[in-house]
């Protein structure tokens, strides 16, 4: 589940937040699940029900290239992403974090990377293992010990 597509209606407009954590917790009741996304909304949720948190801790200028080249091909295309919600331009000409992703992610790498490593380190967050990833490499033995436990 991706919490971006549930969270950005049409024209961007945000989910009410009771409803967005009302479908949230509806989703990790199955079973197995995986969501994509981060938001303190929902964070609560996710983590008492997860097994396992996946935190991609890249270095800031690994995470600004990729956002920027992405944000701009995406607008270039004019790709739909959710909800009929395309890249707007103001991502590249905005400083306001709550109009700007660039901006945004910018502003929130240092916060995100001490919340996680204290999370990480907290025996009170009890049963999601978390998993470090630190560069490409990491993700992809990741990736491949998955893959050969399925298919075992």
């Amino acid at each position: 589940m991706e919490l971006d597509s549930l969270f950005h209606q049409p024209g961007w407009q945000p989910l009410p937040v009771p409803e967005f954590r009302d479908i949230v917790r509806q989703q990790t009741r199955e079973d197995s699940w995986v969501i994509d996304g981060n938001y303190s909304a929902v964070r609560d949720i996710v983590w008492e029900r997860a097994d396992t948190v996946v935190w991609f801790d890249l270095p800031r200028a690994v995470v600004m290239r990729q956002l920027i080249g992405r944000t701009l091909r995406r607008a270039v295309a004019r790709e739909e992403l959710w909800n009929g919600n395309r890249e707007p331009w103001q991502n590249f000409l905005s400083w306001d974090p709550e109009k700007s992703v660039i901006s945004w992610a910018w502003r929130k790498h240092a916060e995100y990377h001490s919340r996680y490593a204290a999370a990480a380190a907290d025996a009170a967050n009890g049963d999601p293992a978390f998993v470090q990833l630190k560069n490409r490499a990491d993700a992809r033995r990741l990736v491949e010990s998955a893959w050969s436990a399925t298919r075992v």
